[in-house]
C-alpha cells in the first residue's frame, strides 16, 4: 500500500511539474508603446511588468502606429541614415546630419550609435538613447541604457510590439523638461509595489 502511495505522489508531482512547464511555454511577452503618455511597457501574459520612459519621433518623423513585430535585434546598431559630421579632430561639426548632406572636405560622417536595437517596422525600433525631455528621434523609440537593456533581454524575434496613441503638441519642447523624461529612470504608473524595480544604472557594463 505504502508503495502504491509513493507512485500516486509521484505521479502527481510529475503531472504538476508538466503543467506548470507549459504554462511557462505559454507566457507571451509583449511591448506597449504609447505615444501620448511618452513610455513603454513590458508585459507578460498582458501584464506590465516593467516601465520605461521614451522619446518618439518628433514632428515630421512620427513613430508610427499600429500593430508590429520584432524584425530584428542587434546589440550594436548603427543607424545607416542618421549621425553627426565630426572634422579631423573629432570635434561635431554638425549635430543633426544625414548620409545625404554634404560632408566638408577634412570631415566626415559618423553613424548614429543605436546600442541595443530592437526593429520593429521599417526603419524604427527602441534602442537605448539620450531622452532630451521632448519626442526628438526621427521615429525610433528611445530609452534610457538600462530599459533598454531589460527589453532587449526579454523580447525575442516574433515579439508582439503595439503602438498606441497620439503625441500631444505640448509634449514638443517649451524650454522645460517634461516629467516622465528624465534622464534617470522613474517610476511610471505601472511601477511601484508589486513590480520589480528597475535594474541599478550600468549594471550591464
Amino acid at each position: 500500500m505504502a508503495r502504491g502511495f509513493k507512485s500516486s505522489v509521484r505521479v502527481v508531482l510529475g503531472l504538476t511539474l508538466f503543467f506548470c512547464a507549459a504554462a511557462l511555454l505559454r507566457a507571451e511577452t509583449s511591448v506597449a508603446i504609447d505615444l501620448q503618455e511618452q513610455r513603454a511597457y513590458l508585459l507578460e501574459n498582458g501584464r506590465p511588468i516593467l516601465s520605461s520612459p521614451i522619446s518618439s519621433g518628433r514632428y515630421g518623423h512620427l513613430t508610427q502606429g499600429g500593430s508590429f513585430k520584432v524584425i530584428e535585434k542587434e546589440r550594436n546598431h548603427y543607424s545607416s541614415i542618421y549621425g553627426k559630421i565630426v572634422d579631423g579632430s573629432g570635434r561635431t561639426i554638425v549635430a543633426d546630419a544625414d548620409v545625404d548632406m554634404k560632408v566638408p572636405s577634412g570631415c566626415r560622417f559618423v553613424p548614429a550609435p543605436m546600442p541595443y536595437f530592437m526593429r520593429f517596422h521599417g526603419s524604427d525600433g527602441m534602442h537605448a538613447g539620450y531622452l532630451p525631455g521632448y519626442p526628438a528621434s526621427h521615429g525610433c523609440v528611445r530609452m534610457p541604457d538600462q530599459y533598454a537593456v531589460a527589453f532587449f533581454n526579454a523580447v525575442s524575434v516574433g515579439t508582439p510590439v503595439t503602438v498606441f496613441g497620439r503625441t500631444h503638441v505640448n509634449r514638443y519642447y517649451s524650454g522645460q523638461t517634461q516629467p516622465g523624461f528624465q534622464r534617470r529612470p522613474r517610476y511610471g504608473p505601472f511601477m511601484g509595489r508589486g513590480y520589480p524595480p528597475p535594474p541599478p544604472p550600468m549594471w550591464w557594463r
